[in-house]
């Protein structure tokens, strides 16, 4: 993109962007200093959804009025997992959530995102309808977890865990798709470098 045309980092997705980091230690104080009392339980989990809302809506505008930047690229999937991933240490430390589904997930969310960055001289890695559907699906199981799930009609209660359950899943599964993609992407990059007469590019 020309330069002269790029669009300005100070735009409503990086503000956005930027709002969902700054409210990630505020979650997080509200989950862990009132943790048995429902009246913060519930404030907390609605500062959890404006939050996770953000995510949803800053990429819609990006791409609609073509403000992706470079900042955004960079931070928006950082502030994401930096937000859920809170969410899940918060609930594991209270032991409202096993850790090992805890470990799992985030040992998936950061590697991904590691991996990123890893294999971006060989391009970049979007994310997909799946990967999509597994932070949809994240977060409503966070939604009903942070509402003190405990406390919860019994309905409900069955329903958070299989969202949760159907978010494990998903982020296991989807984790496998993206390195299946990442092995892809590299090897389609050093097959067209070596056509052009350039191996081991850049």
């Amino acid at each position: 993109m020309d330069a002269a045309k790029a669009p300005s980092q100070w735009n409503v997705p990086n503000v956005l962007t930027g709002i969902r980091m700054l409210l990630v230690p505020v979650f997080a104080w509200m989950l862990l200093s009132h943790p048995h009392e429902m009246d913060w339980r519930v404030a907390t989990t609605a500062v959890f959804c404006f939050a996770i809302a953000t995510d949803f809506v800053d990429g819609k505008i990006a791409r609609k009025y073509n403000l992706v930047t470079n900042f955004g690229k960079l931070w928006d999937p950082i502030a994401d997992k930096a937000l859920t991933g809170m969410a899940f240490i918060g609930l594991s430390m209270l032991g409202e959530l096993q850790w090992w589904v805890t470990i799992i997930i985030l040992v998936r969310e950061w590697g991904i995102t590691i991996l990123r960055w890893a294999i971006m001289k060989y391009g970049v890695m979007a994310a997909n309808r799946g990967g999509k559907a597994k932070t949809f699906v994240q977060a409503l199981a966070l939604v009903l977890y942070l509402l003190w799930l405990p406390q919860l009609p019994q309905p409900v209660q069955w329903l958070a865990w299989a969202l949760m359950a159907a978010a494990f899943l998903l982020t296991v599964v989807t984790g496998l798709d993206y390195l299946r993609e990442a092995a892809k992407l590299r090897r389609e990059a050093l097959a067209r470098w070596a056509a052009e007469g350039h191996p081991g590019r850049p």
